[in-house]
């Protein structure tokens, strides 16, 4: 591995890991066909739909096509966080406010003992995994670098062709790419440089923010890589090749 010129500063380091995430997603997403983006490998797929065709109670967008989303919950595999949420002395109301559930469903999770029960939540499309990163890095933006007016679920006009998604979707992550290259040292460590609208990042140093971002990007891109994988081989019968 090449380590010549490699930064080693916080937002280097942060900088040069987005970068190769973003060289291996856009590789793997090369010929994503609309027949594909829109494919359910199960019956009860969270997806994007025709408005007045979605499924789910909360499902959102500004045009034509909406994107799914389910009744608030908190998943089990954020109880750690709403557990340094609580230990970092943010209020029982605060958390429920953040997550949009009741302060009992809160508690319920900080009284939580043993191991997470697995969470079960509908498998999504590629259409969906795209356009959730689509609205929350145009939405993170927004409330970083923007005029922190929009909101972020009513930034991205979604829509059934993969291309123009694709076109619309890098162009949204190369800006927030060169916004966040400009950030300086004091403003990594500012809580609250971020007010994006939903979650905690009023409440975090836009480190934790970006450090969040990065993961975010990475764990549905490569969800999308493995739906790629399973079109590609859905018809196919007998042994993996070795």
């Amino acid at each position: 591995m090449e380590t010549e010129g490699a930064r080693t500063d916080r937002l280097g380091l942060l900088l040069e890991q987005f970068d190769k995430a973003r060289e291996m997603a856009q590789v793997r997403l090369t010929g994503l066909g609309d027949e594909e983006y829109l494919w359910e490998p199960v019956p009860g797929c969270w997806s994007l739909r025709r408005r007045g065709e979605a499924v789910t109670p909360r499902a959102f967008g500004p045009g034509d096509w909406v994107l799914d989303l389910g009744a608030p919950d908190i998943p089990a595999s954020e109880y750690a966080e709403v557990a340094r949420q609580a230990a970092d002395g943010m209020t029982l109301a605060k958390i429920a406010e953040d997550w949009n559930v009741s302060v009992e469903r809160v508690e319920q999770v900080l009284a939580h003992n043993g191991a997470p029960e697995p969470d079960v939540t509908p498998i999504t499309t590629i259409a969906w995994r795209l356009g959730h990163l689509h609205f929350e890095f145009a939405g993170g933006w927004e409330w970083a670098f923007g005029e922190k007016r929009q909101d972020p679920k009513l930034m991205v006009d979604f829509t059934p062709s993969a291309a123009l998604t694709l076109e619309r979707f890098w162009a949204v992550i190369d800006r927030w790419r060169d916004s966040v290259a400009t950030v300086t040292d004091e403003q990594l460590d500012t809580v609250g440089f971020s007010q994006y609208p939903y979650g905690s990042d009023p409440d975090d140093p836009f480190i934790t923010v970006l450090a969040g971002a990065n993961l975010e990007f990475i764990h549905h891109m490569a969800e999308i890589a493995l739906l790629r994988d399973l079109w590609r081989t859905r018809f196919t019968r007998g042994p993996l090749p070795s």
